[in-house]
């Protein structure tokens, strides 16, 4: 890993005592166009919209169900609505595209964004294929544009102290074993919308079931800690334990990422008694778990006890996905292997196709 590289991982970490607000009040508020109003996570831009931290210029939306629905909670002008994204990119001029849509409309949204020079993040993972993710990789690099992919565990202050405690300070020596869990008691049975249902559950459109769904998380982060390298194989059980909820797609899997001399292992369930997202990492010389979004737990070799402590506060252009989309925007941030790089993402798709391919056949799949 590069000096420079080991640098700004540590800047991430460092503690700013500028708010978030403080920051937006030096720098102009991103104008963003809005693809899609049938993911979930729609709503936390609409609350950053509430709060003006950002501008919404336009949303492409043809569901007239969304459209009332958002109108009436938000307050939204008639004027902000547009049939679908070109129709919108013909009459406002966005500083970037954000996605709230199905996964595998995520590539139509690039390649309406891209051959204007805009910039696009979409909502985790990437696509749903690793035939669409290259077509996108590829429009990003025609028309030289940044395409990120947002996930929330990326802007958790126990995920990026745990890297910096691994990496940099190197609190357990060499990387032996990840097991990241992520999850919860499945969409239906938390209540997402019915457009989210959807197309949650159908396999072309979100490309599995839970295996997508969560799987990426853990895919995203190993990655990251693996310095960007893909894996050798892939290996994944997957299992419908519900299939009377969910009969088109997985409910459960279990992946496993076999690296030169390290062994991943992906636990993504929409079966989870409780909601999980946390990371357990193993070294030569001792343990870190990143046990939620701010806390961790440490053990050390010829320790007795495990330490907790919790995660130092992120510098503001790491803290969130609009902060973070702005820094790279204004050439202050670049995303080399982060979290929410291209480079990062292609290999997540890499990784879900392999684990599908994996848990259809029986075999572990070779990663080229």
């Amino acid at each position: 890993m590069s000096h420079k590289f080991t640098l700004k991982i540590a800047c991430v970490l460092l503690f700013s005592f500028i708010s978030i607000s403080t920051l937006q009040a030096q720098q102009p508020k991103l104008n963003v166009a809005v693809a899609g109003l049938n993911h979930d996570h729609i709503y936390l831009i609409m609350n950053s919209f509430q709060k003006g931290e950002v501008n919404i210029i336009g949303i492409a939306e043809n569901n007239p169900d969304l459209i009332q629905r958002f109108k009436k909670r938000y307050q939204l002008a008639d004027s902000l609505f547009f049939s679908d994204l070109p129709a919108l990119l013909k009459k406002r001029k966005p500083d970037a595209v954000l996605a709230y849509n199905a996964i595998s409309d995520h590539l139509a949204v690039v390649e309406a964004a891209a051959p204007l020079g805009i910039s696009v993040m979409v909502e985790k993972p990437l696509a749903t294929t690793v035939k669409d993710a290259e077509k996108m990789a590829q429009l990003a690099l025609k028309y030289n544009i940044h395409l990120l992919t947002n996930y929330e565990t990326t802007w958790y202050p126990s995920n990026q102290e745990a890297y910096l405690n691994i990496k940099q300070q190197k609190m357990i020596g060499a990387v032996r074993k990840m097991i990241v869990h992520d999850g919860h008691e499945g969409p239906k049975e938390i209540g997402v919308s019915k457009e989210f249902l959807s197309w949650l559950t159908d396999p072309k459109k979100n490309g599995a079931g839970a295996l997508n769904d969560f799987g990426c998380y853990g895919a995203n982060l190993m990655t990251w800690l693996m310095d960007g390298k893909p894996p050798i194989s892939v290996s994944a059980i997957t299992h419908q334990i519900k299939p009377d909820v969910y009969p088109n797609v997985d409910d459960d899997a279990t992946i496993l990422l076999e690296y030169p001399d390290a062994t991943g292992i992906i636990e993504a369930s929409w079966n989870w008694p409780f909601s999980i997202k946390d990371m357990e990492v193993f070294g030569k010389t001792g343990y870190i778990q990143a046990v939620n979004e701010h806390q961790l737990r440490l053990k050390e070799n010829g320790k007795a006890d495990y330490k907790v402590y919790k995660a130092k506060a992120l510098a503001p252009a790491y803290a969130n996905s609009l902060a973070y989309l702005a820094a790279v925007l204004r050439n202050e941030i670049q995303p080399e292997h982060d979290l929410s790089s291209l480079e990062n993402n292609l290999i997540v798709v890499k990784i879900l196709e392999a684990a599908k391919t994996s848990a259809k056949t029986g075999k572990k799949v070779l990663i080229k």
